[in-house]
């Protein structure tokens, strides 16, 4: 792959609430360094690195002495824009998938469209008011602002589960998995973009 066609992107967002520095990685290996102050949605960008094979870099500094919301829904903000200025025009991408997603009793299903039009549903409903410190309100916050920005179509179901640790994690590993998928390069595609309109944009 030549540098004019690399996937990456640094994105940085400042306002009065907070500080974020991303950087992402389309082609990676799933390589992350992640500083919010917010230990759990740390553990969970983490997730996202990893199974996506997409590289994340980011730094967030937010106003944590208020509450997590401002930090968690900057962060998906900030990655969801790397991501749409990483992956450009879009040609060649597979555009659709979905995936099941277990984690020993939960199991979740995520789809997604990357197709420049951003919707998110979300079907996910928590027992709990916190995962560590984190309210768990927070993980529909933080997909909308992820989606919304990212310009993708994005459908999040939790079908069964007890614990709430897994179906968060659920969540953002079948993301992970299902954007690896979407945005994989299909050689039969020979870099048209994936729709009768021949572009992909809202």
């Amino acid at each position: 792959m030549t540098a004019k066609t690399r996937r990456q992107a640094t994105i940085s967002r400042n306002t009065k609430e907070t500080e974020i520095t991303a950087t992402i990685n389309l082609d990676g290996s799933g390589a992350y360094d992640i500083v919010t102050g917010v230990g759990f949605l740390d553990h969970m960008i983490e997730q996202l690195a990893r199974h996506s094979l997409i590289d994340i870099t980011l730094r967030a500094k937010g106003d944590l002495h208020i509450d997590y919301h401002h930090t968690a829904e900057d962060s998906g903000i900030v990655l969801g824009q790397a991501f749409a200025e990483a992956l450009g025009d879009k040609k060649g991408i597979t555009r659709y998938a979905d995936v099941h997603l277990p984690m020993d009793e939960a199991l979740t299903r995520v789809a997604v469209d990357v197709s420049g039009r951003p919707f998110l549903v979300w079907k996910v409903n928590f027992t709990r008011d916190k995962l560590g410190e984190m309210d768990t309100e927070l993980f529909r916050e933080w997909f909308q602002a992820f989606a919304q920005n990212a310009g993708i179509t994005c459908h999040v179901e939790n079908l069964y589960g007890d614990n709430n640790h897994h179906i968060a994690e659920t969540c953002y590993k079948g993301l992970a998995r299902a954007l690896r998928q979407a945005i994989t390069l299909d050689p039969r595609q020979e870099g048209r973009v994936p729709s009768t309109k021949g572009t992909l944009t809202a």
